[in-house]
């Protein structure tokens, strides 16, 4: 006849089995946030990649334009001014994922850079040498690829952040979450003037 085991015993085994069911449970959740959240990372540095890019190519850029059009003070220092406040707040911390007000600054600071940009585009329309002068036009073309790349990556961040935001509020994932610390990221947001690629007609 089979030996039975003692009560005690089979119950000892279910907790044992149920603790490790959660602990397994506890530690899949996390490190899949953990995962999610470097991607997040990842995604934001290659935001900041695309502004620095086109950070570093403003000075040639004004630089060329003045040379044709130098009268346009007012539009070649709103870009100066832009670029300025930018040169701060390219590269910062992926904290500032987790603080909206601090997200919508960075945003309105590139934006702004952004939209300046178009505008003195749109200025050298007025200028049929500086339109023909190829350094110009190779400057040009390497700001409206640059300027696409960063739509690009913004709407890549944006992807990775919402799968991230996704997992993170679904229950019971978001238990763990508000434990560990996991936040919520920001999403980058449509603006029709600052983040189009500019356009030159010719």
């Amino acid at each position: 006849m089979a030996k039975k085991f003692p009560k005690w015993i089979i119950a000892l085994i279910i907790v044992a089995v149920f603790i490790f069911g959660i602990f397994r449970f506890y530690t899949g959740t996390y490190n899949k946030m953990v995962d999610l959240d470097e991607s997040v990372s990842a995604s934001w540095a290659q935001v900041q990649n695309q502004y620095q890019r086109r950070y570093d190519l403003i000075p040639n850029l004004v630089s060329t334009v003045k040379g044709y059009a130098g009268h346009e003070s007012d539009v070649l220092t709103k870009v100066s001014e832009a670029r300025a406040s930018a040169g701060g707040v390219i590269n910062i911390s992926d904290d500032v994922l987790s603080d909206p007000d601090a997200f919508a600054r960075y945003q309105q600071i590139q934006d702004n850079l952004g939209s300046s940009l178009q505008r003195l585009l749109m200025v050298t329309e007025n200028y049929p040498e500086l339109k023909a002068d190829q350094n110009f036009l190779a400057l040009q073309d390497e700001l409206e690829g640059t300027e696409n790349r960063i739509a690009t990556e913004r709407k890549r961040f944006n992807d990775t952040s919402k799968a991230y935001n996704t997992y993170i509020r679904k229950f019971p994932h978001n238990i763990i979450a508000n434990m560990s610390g996991f936040e919520k990221k920001q999403y980058f947001t449509a603006n029709s003037d600052a983040q189009s690629a500019p356009k030159v007609e010719f």
